[in-house]
């Protein structure tokens, strides 16, 4: 029987140039319910961009994750996807231009972890339209950058959690975005799987992907991104480099900690100390 064609509409044909941003917050508010969680956000993000959102617990960070992702709508203020409001974007365009990728995952637990990963081709496919070996190239792709592919034939329900997260970074990889937005990506992995986590995030990002990661591991933050973006109760509160982020007064105040950075000899990096104030 031949499958009903998809009568998904076509990705809207929006050019970006490299300095323009290609997701962008202007006065975000968001509700939860009736309490407002984001107040006012302005945030720019573009091409090939590296970002580490933190900030300490309830400021917020998820909430502006999913809210960029088109997970939750503003009450006030715009997101603009492209120059085009997030809102005017038909859902499977949407899909293909934005990956988010959260700690969670509620896939069925016989699932095998090839065919979870095979679902973030959906929003090029549609759901009558079969897949094609250009999609299994992409989940094979998105397996060897994750180093997951020794799992493919494995059930999800047999992974670890560490494992687990990795295979949602693969399913959120296969689905090719512009934009990978990524909820404590790092929360269930040993120090082994984060460094390999990072590595493949930069590596995604060279390729001209915007990626935006919640990391609560400060150090780790710092060591990764080129830019942070700090949180405080809703509130966007600071943004530039880590060093300068991190060793402001705005971030003490915000964690409640005296911090200290040090630099390591020999490297770009930087060490820091936290302490009681």
């Amino acid at each position: 029987m031949t499958a009903a064609p998809s009568r998904t509409m076509p990705t809207p044909d929006v050019a970006v140039s490299d300095s323009a941003p290609l997701l962008e917050t202007r006065g975000l508010v968001v509700h939860r319910g009736a309490r407002p969680v984001l107040h006012g956000i302005d945030l720019t993000l573009s091409k090939g961009e590296g970002l580490a959102l933190v900030g300490p617990n309830a400021a917020g960070k998820s909430t502006l994750v999913r809210a960029l992702a088109g997970a939750l709508r503003p009450a006030q203020g715009a997101i603009l996807l492209k120059g085009r409001p997030l809102r005017h974007w038909p859902r499977a365009a949407l899909a293909r231009t934005v990956a988010l990728v959260t700690a969670e995952d509620e896939a069925p637990a016989l699932l095998t972890v090839f065919d979870r990963v095979l679902l973030g081709r959906y929003p090029h496919r549609g759901p009558l339209r079969p897949f094609t070996p250009a999609d299994e190239g992409a989940v094979v792709r998105a397996l060897s950058q994750t180093g997951t592919g020794p799992l493919a034939g494995r059930r999800i329900g047999t992974l670890s959690a560490g494992e687990r997260q990795l295979v949602l970074l693969a399913r959120g990889l296969a689905q090719e975005p512009e934009v990978l937005l990524l909820d404590e990506p790092a929360a269930h992995l040993d120090i082994g799987h984060q460094l390999q986590l990072f590595r493949v995030i930069d590596q995604v990002r060279q390729c001209g992907v915007c990626v935006l990661v919640v990391v609560h591991d400060l150090q780790r933050a710092a060591s990764w991104a080129p830019r942070m973006v700090l949180l405080h109760e809703g509130r966007l509160i600071a943004d530039g480099r880590p060093r300068d982020v991190l060793g402001s007064e705005a971030a003490a105040r915000s964690f409640g900690v005296g911090i200290q950075a040090h630099d390591l000899p020999g490297t770009d990096d930087l060490a820091f100390r936290f302490f009681e104030r």
